[in-house]
């Protein structure tokens, strides 16, 4: 981590630990938006700035893709599955997955009533024999909802991460059961630089046929790039875009902050900054009287157990994180592209005095 070039001046240590979502926009992604309001454009998408977007991206992956841009992850993920299920169709999931349990049912209705189908696996990964059994189910049946396709998150809510192996697997599965695979990739720069591969190995070439590539988590003001693999599925992405209301008429404004986002790795600095913090941050706890660290760091998200009285000292301390959710006492951190050592080193200087705290029985 080089806190001295990612701090935005001096400032006091950031305390809020809840979401990559809570931290701002990267000053070169606010300089692109700014710069792109000069002057008129084409809209609807017409303009050279989106022509450029879509040819970085198709550099990017290595090949030929169509690309559409929306301000939400949550319309990104939710028009890739309506594009690939029928309002009979069914959706895999894990149980834990975003789409499941935080997009308020948006997946079902823009699919006009598809079904989601929960398929566990360990760290919120489905796992792909589960998969290949659910897909198998009541095939060609009238009675029942048909599999339609599968969806996976990189990297998922607890934190984990799809090696290529295992979203090769789950590529495999897919083909053989003639199901879709949608790749939720809110935080896909996350999971691309953990395992430092290149964006084609983590997608298509595992048997992706579409991507929600989250921007917004990772340095962007607000914008997501839907990028199709599967070239039939684009004629109709454009209608249902469009039939949504998220086809933006100055649609230059998006593509300013993707853009800039792509411009000189800048999305991938912003990722490793971010999960440099979050195993900084692992470290620093493991070895802690009463603190538990639960699984590996694999991206940004770090998840501990703390005691009830640790819980309550960060807290009175001013720091923001959400607990018990996912147990009695489990902790996530979150840390983001701007979380900075000192911000880390602050929150574990606060911990530590708690862990002593908490060993003398104080």
């Amino acid at each position: 981590m080089d806190s001295s070039n990612r701090s935005h001046g001096a400032r006091a240590p950031a305390l809020g630990f809840t979401s990559d979502n809570i931290a701002g926009a990267s000053p070169e992604v606010i300089e692109a938006i700014a710069a792109s309001s000069a002057g008129q454009a084409s809209p609807y998408g017409g303009d050279d700035l989106t022509a450029r977007v879509e040819r970085k991206l198709s550099e990017i992956f290595e090949r030929e893709v169509d690309v559409f841009l929306v301000p939400t992850g949550t319309a990104a993920n939710s028009l890739c599955l309506s594009a690939m299920t029928p309002p009979w169709g069914n959706i895999y999931c894990h149980p834990a997955s975003h789409i499941n349990n935080d997009e308020c049912g948006a997946p079902v209705w823009y699919t006009n009533g598809a079904k989601l189908v929960g398929v566990e696996g360990q760290s919120a990964k489905i796992d792909p024999a589960s998969l290949h059994s659910a897909a198998r189910v009541k095939v060609g049946d009238v009675h029942s909802t048909q599999p339609s396709c599968a969806s996976i998150t990189q990297a998922t809510e607890e934190g984990g991460v799809y090696t290529l192996a295992e979203i090769e697997a789950l590529g495999e599965v897919c083909k053989a059961s003639s199901i879709k695979l949608h790749m939720d990739g809110s935080r896909f720069a996350n999971a691309l630089v953990s395992l430092g591969c290149s964006p084609a190995e983590m997608t298509w070439k595992a048997g992706v046929d579409a991507l929600s590539f989250g921007a917004t988590k990772n340095g962007v003001f607000a914008a997501e790039a839907i990028v199709l693999f599967d070239a039939s599925l684009a004629p109709e992405m454009g209608y249902r875009r469009k039939r949504a209301g998220h086809l933006f008429s100055k649609m230059r404004f998006l593509s300013a902050q993707i853009d800039a986002y792509l411009t000189d790795d800048l999305w991938l600095r912003n990722a490793r900054q971010a999960n440099d913090a979050a195993r900084r941050l692992t470290r620093g706890l493991a070895g802690l009287s009463g603190v538990e660290v639960l699984g590996a760091t694999e991206a940004n998200i770090v998840f501990c157990r703390l005691p009830s009285a640790m819980i309550e000292s960060l807290h009175q301390a001013g720091f923001e994180f959400y607990h018990d959710r996912w147990g009695p006492n489990v902790v996530r951190f979150v840390t983001s592209f701007s979380t900075t050592v000192e911000d880390v080193d602050n929150l574990l200087a606060h911990v530590t005095r708690a862990a002593v705290a908490h060993q003398s029985g104080n």
